[in-house]
């Protein structure tokens, strides 16, 4: 892991200890299965999109990052979302982490309250108390990094999140990172286009990897989707899922943003 990964996780490992004082696992079991008719489906939502040629867009809420520090001053969970679903996205995606990345579990659920839309957890989890966590405050799918992980902690907690209905991205970086990925039971496969250790971006990521990847799978394209040219690139390669964030949330309405990048006219 990277030096910064390996500070994200020891952070993690003492908010999950913090959190088990708070809140025994039993009593988050109870919250987790009680909302479990809640649930919306990620994966149709996606797939949605594909049957009727569109691009499939998982539209991310998040107020900064490690790297380019605050990315919006205002920041409403609820108008984003609302405004993603308006302009065609197919799913959110919204940052719990708190310490790295100003996000939260408020932000999450005012988020999909606010919309129909399915939503993804995104935060760095790597313990199954993570994964109920998940479900009781509301989220639809979870993210597994292959980075932050061992392949026996991502099959226990992908078996843990299935065993709740909830759908799993897991993001790689690399050929090896993507070999690990392959053995799990998720059909989503999100190649993150972000160096961790440089930090710098190339959709040749995404690119070079696809030939490994049966067809069967969904690949998700992470990170450096800035511009319609970029967009039309990794469509032109056979890539119709894409989760992007940071372009739409430098932009005063994140909806238009988002039609810019992948819609034209069709949502405005």
């Amino acid at each position: 892991m990277t030096d910064i990964l390996n500070r994200i996780i020891s952070v993690k490992r003492d908010e999950i200890r913090a959190s088990k004082v708070n809140t025994t696992l039993e009593e988050l079991q109870l919250r987790a299965h009680g909302r479990h008719d809640e649930l919306r489906d990620f994966l149709a939502a996606l797939r949605a999109k594909h049957t009727i040629g569109q691009p499939a867009i998982i539209a991310e809420l998040k107020k900064a990052s490690p790297s380019r520090k605050e990315l919006r001053e205002t920041f409403i969970p609820a108008d984003i979302a609302r405004s993603y679903e308006q302009h065609g996205a197919a799913c959110l995606s919204v940052l719990t982490d708190q310490q790295f990345f100003q996000g939260s579990t408020r932000h999450l659920q005012l988020a999909r309250d606010a919309c129909t839309l399915p939503v993804l957890r995104k935060d760095f989890i790597i313990d199954p108390y993570q994964v109920l966590e998940t479900r009781a405050m509301g989220a639809d799918c979870i993210l597994l990094i292959a980075a932050a992980l061992d392949p026996t902690q991502m099959r226990e907690l992908e078996a843990c999140a299935h065993s709740l209905g909830l759908a799993v991205l897991v993001e790689v970086h690399n050929a090896g990172e993507l070999d690990v990925a392959l053995t799990l039971k998720t059909p989503l496969i999100g190649i993150n286009n972000r160096n961790l250790r440089t930090l710098t971006i190339t959709l040749d990521t995404t690119l070079s990897l696809l030939d490994k990847i049966p067809d069967e799978r969904i690949v998700v394209t992470e990170s450096g989707i800035l511009t319609r040219a970029d967009a039309e690139r990794i469509r032109a390669a056979g890539v119709h899922t894409f989760l992007i964030g940071e372009a739409c949330m430098h932009a005063d309405n994140p909806g238009e943003a988002l039609t810019h990048i992948f819609f034209g006219s069709q949502y405005a």
